[in-house]
């Protein structure tokens, strides 16, 4: 008996394995979205942009102990020069960069329609997978991502938003917008050769972090606002504890994850199941904050879960 459970126990796992990229990718959705609620908290009081920077010091912070405590080195300086140009130019574009133009997007369009925009960011990662590395997604997969990303398109465009009442869209802020899709799709394309073999989640994360880091640091002091981002968080120092919370969950665990899901899986299909966070926040908005949501919403939702249902059968 307890033989045949064991054998029962290893097969479970090995059909587990078979979908380990894609279920690391479920699991960064689900990081993000709850870092986003407290990263969220953390920018009402010192502003998204101090966020974004303040949110990387701590996520190389986190990195650096856990990389000490498996590797014994904070960072792994023996990754060799092309692990470090392609990770570290993947930080650069998708976590400085696109990270800057989305809060550019988020002040002159809005949450809702900033998110609708990044719901690009998988098509155009397939994409530049496709051109860059020749990565080709079977019909299965591809027919799974276009309705996962309907039914995500639909729960943002139907969620209630406090900017939808405002007269026309301005354009610079849907160039931001597609902006920060691009970065973000590029920023997972740049990762995978970066990722090749079974290198460390946490080390590549390193990488991606600390780049990004000195980069949005060095554009801080060339604006001069390094000091008014400390002061910042001396005014509001609660603040502080959210980021070391959210700091935690998303940079470091959800990016990590999200490594390891395209270590596993396709670009396209990764980027997909990454993009699902508004669809994972609806719970949290209706037991957290009392939302509630039309049939638009729920039907989205539905949308969104078939597709990731055949992107696992794909």
């Amino acid at each position: 008996m307890a033989a045949r459970l064991g054998e029962r126990l290893i097969v479970v796992f090995r059909r587990t394995m078979a979908y380990l990229g894609e279920i690391a990718a479920l699991l960064t959705s689900l990081c993000f979205s709850i870092s986003a609620v407290i990263l969220t908290q953390a920018s009402r009081q010192i502003g998204a942009l101090n966020t974004n920077r303040v949110r990387l010091i701590i996520a190389v912070s986190y990195l650096a102990m856990i990389n000490f405590a498996l590797f014994e080195r904070p960072l792994p300086i023996d990754a060799g020069i092309d692990r470090w140009a392609w990770l570290g130019l993947s930080g650069v574009i998708g976590l400085a960069l696109g990270d800057q133009f989305l809060f550019r997007a988020y002040a002159l369009i809005g949450p809702r329609l900033s998110m609708l925009m990044m719901s690009l960011a998988p098509a155009i990662g397939a994409m530049a997978a496709w051109v860059i590395f020749g990565e080709m997604l079977r019909p299965a997969q591809i027919a799974g991502m276009t309705v996962t990303l309907i039914g995500v398109a639909w729960v943002v465009a139907a969620r209630p938003a406090a900017d939808a009442a405002r007269p026309g869209v301005p354009l610079s802020g849907v160039v931001f917008g597609l902006l920060a899709a691009t970065g973000q799709g590029l920023g997972l394309v740049l990762a995978r050769p970066g990722m090749r073999g079974d290198f460390s989640p946490f080390a590549g994360n390193a990488i991606r972090m600390s780049s990004a880091a000195v980069v949005l640091w060095l554009i801080t002091f060339a604006q001069r606002q390094a000091a008014p981002t400390i002061q910042s968080l001396r005014d509001h120092r609660s603040a502080l504890r959210l980021l070391m919370l959210g700091g935690l969950v998303g940079p470091v665990l959800g990016v990590s994850a999200s490594l390891l899901a395209i270590q596993h899986t396709a670009i396209g299909v990764a980027g997909t199941l990454t993009a699902l966070p508004p669809v994972f926040l609806l719970p949290i908005g209706y037991f957290v904050y009392k939302e509630r949501f039309g049939w638009q919403t729920v039907i989205g939702t539905a949308v969104a879960l078939i597709g990731v249902g055949l992107l696992f059968l794909a």
